[in-house]
């Protein structure tokens, strides 16, 4: 009797990850193109790109880089037209972010603008263009976007990121109930804090240490240990999930503040 394909088998799939380069979104790149995806790694940075990409080749999977600057309309679309010479796009993960430690008093105007476009509007023009192309195509598709447990828990000095991925949670709502008739899922993972570049000064910080004495698994997250998540919402292990968030954080969204 023939074993039916593993519905986590994500080959033949193309899959484009915007902050592909670096931290969590690395590791997305590495666990899908291992599942079999062709993957598409987006970021303002090319150099970074390319170094991930390399990795990949070296590994024998199939990867290719485009520069966008997500908070950029213009070069959304400049992205997508490159996207389109590759084939059909099956999966967006909405990962590009930036933070700032500052607090609401304190913070400029230009700082919030930076961090709001970056992880909110950035988020939404990709989506956006992602869902068109997906919708041209007639495929439908699957969207992940990467939120994160300050979506709805509380902390100082993360304002501007914490609303902004407030945002991006109910935002995965409202694309989910508007796209589903055209065959898109759109769902969320909210990480706590794990070991990543971007949450390193934060996190050698004594709020930082102060932190994961509250995280009730009493540690940060280790990259692999969203393996699991990525690939249940990206692959047809979803397919009757839209408009859902898997939070991965250690119970840190459990603790009492």
């Amino acid at each position: 009797m023939t074993m039916p394909q593993s519905v986590f088998d994500m080959s033949g799939r193309r899959v484009l990850i915007t902050g592909g380069g670096t931290g969590l979104g690395q590791r997305f790149a590495h666990t899908l193109a291992a599942a079999g995806a062709t993957v598409i790694l987006a970021a303002r940075r090319a150099d970074r790109l390319e170094q991930t990409a390399r990795a990949l080749h070296e590994r024998g999977a199939s990867a290719h880089c485009v520069t966008m600057d997500v908070a950029s309309a213009a070069s959304v679309a400049n992205a997508f037209r490159a996207i389109a010479e590759i084939g059909p796009l099956d999966v967006l993960v909405n990962n590009a972010g930036t933070a700032a430690d500052q607090s609401l008093l304190d913070i400029g105007e230009d700082e919030w603008d930076r961090v709001m476009d970056a992880n909110l509007k950035g988020a939404w023009l990709v989506a956006r263009a992602a869902a068109t192309a997906m919708i041209a195509a007639g495929t439908g598709g699957s969207i992940v976007n990467i939120a994160s447990v300050l979506g709805s828990a509380v902390q100082k000095h993360t304002g501007p990121y914490s609303a902004a991925k407030a945002g991006l949670l109910h935002l995965t709502r409202a694309m989910a109930l508007e796209w589903a008739r055209h065959g898109i899922r759109v769902n969320a993972i909210a990480p706590g804090y794990y070991r990543t570049d971007m949450a390193a000064d934060f996190l050698e910080s004594d709020a930082g240490r102060l932190l994961q004495k509250r995280i009730p698994q009493r540690r940060l997250g280790d990259p692999q240990e969203l393996d699991g998540a990525i690939l249940l919402l990206a692959s047809a292990a979803s397919s009757y999930m839209t408009g859902s968030v898997i939070t991965v954080d250690g119970g840190l969204s459990l603790a009492v503040v």
